[in-house]
């Protein structure tokens, strides 16, 4: 009888936690889902851009071989290399196909003719994937327009920014990036639902301070902490011999950008949450679809279009493009100022979204 009016209890309290429920529907459903498509290993979509100096049956059969599938997404005709060379390092496109002049002639002629790969070697795995699509379809396009025996097609393959395809400066990155999102996004949540227990929060709202000036008070100590966190990861980022091509500046301007972006999570987690377990439990899997989602696992555009429409709210997907964009192509903020302002706009919501939840359950 005890053992039963305390299993009453028990259940009472647990359907009572809304923010518990949710967090089971959501690990048993959206989580789920997520993971499945967001991480699959296929190549989907991948950019390409083909610059075809040829233009002739044979050169449009290629590139209609590379974009029949999923594999590659044709995003446009770059007018020469050094516009090809920019759509590659601003991200517009993966890979670039460079197809010569007299191309379909040679290879008819079975003179053995060359082409050009270039491709974006910062994922080195998601590189060494779309070279091998690349080569595959060669051989495809080769066997039919020669059936006999005949001189391969000889492909010259750049590989910008990452030559040896290895995967450490990627993974390094990622979790720098990584690391950053979890002290901003579990540090403010932990330290304001702890003083909602202990009743400090309950005693400031009696006070003139305005929420605003509490979210700045807790946002600036875990902003500073965050920002001084990313030296010491410089040396790891030495240690590990991954290149600073860019602007170190302009780096930690862009880094102050998304953790804000990611305290501002924290706050709106916290501004939900009652307990702290509640909010530990809610930033530990709300991080979850965050990185998914941001391209560190699988690249975005391999994702489905709602997952990929979904992204855009990811400010990880953009501190990727960024961290990236700075130490392995050396780009500045001519090519990212797209992924400032879109962290900006998220941290800006996000905040607006946490006053507006707290000052409710303040009512």
């Amino acid at each position: 009888m005890r053992l039963a009016s305390l299993l009453v209890k028990e259940f009472i309290q647990f359907f009572r936690d809304r923010v518990i429920l949710l967090l089971i529907l959501w690990l048993y459903t959206v989580e789920v889902i997520i993971c499945t498509y967001a991480l699959g290993l296929d190549l989907r979509h991948l950019p390409l851009a083909v610059l075809d100096q040829d233009n002739t049956p044979v050169s449009r059969r290629l590139v209609s071989a590379l974009t029949s599938g999923e594999s590659f997404e044709l995003v446009g005709h770059p007018a020469d290399m050094p516009a090809a060379e920019r759509w590659l390092q601003a991200g517009r496109a993966r890979l670039v196909l460079v197809i010569p002049e007299h191309f379909g002639l040679k290879l008819l002629r079975q003179e053995s003719p060359q082409l050009q790969i270039l491709l974006d070697g910062a994922d080195g795995n998601t590189a060494a994937t779309a070279r091998n699509y690349v080569l595959l379809a060669l051989q495809s396009l080769q066997t039919e327009a020669m059936p006999g025996s005949g001189p391969p097609v000889r492909a010259e393959i750049r590989i910008w920014y990452n030559p040896d395809l290895t995967y450490t400066s990627f993974m390094v990155l990622s979790m720098i990036a990584l690391a950053a999102l979890m002290v901003g996004v579990i540090h403010p949540a932990a330290t304001i639902v702890r003083e909602k227990e202990v009743g400090t929060i309950e005693q400031l709202r009696v006070t003139p301070i305005r929420t605003g000036e509490l979210f700045l008070a807790k946002t600036i100590p875990t902003l500073f902490m965050g920002t001084l966190s990313v030296f010491p990861s410089l040396l790891i980022v030495w240690w590990f011999g991954v290149p600073l091509h860019g602007s170190l500046v302009l780096f930690l301007l862009l880094t102050v950008l998304f953790l804000l972006s990611a305290i501002a999570i924290g706050v709106l987690i916290a501004a939900v949450c009652k307990t702290l377990q509640q909010a530990l439990l809610l930033s530990f899997f709300g991080l979850f679809p965050i990185m998914f989602l941001s391209g560190t696992l699988a690249p975005v555009a391999s994702m489905p279009d709602f997952l990929q429409w979904l992204s855009l709210a990811s400010p990880l997907r953009y501190y990727m493009d960024v961290i990236l964009g700075v130490f392995l192509k050396g780009v500045g903020i001519a090519e990212l100022w797209p992924q400032a302002m879109a962290l900006l706009v998220i941290g800006s919501a996000l905040y607006a979204a946490a006053a507006l939840v707290f000052r409710r359950n303040s009512a």
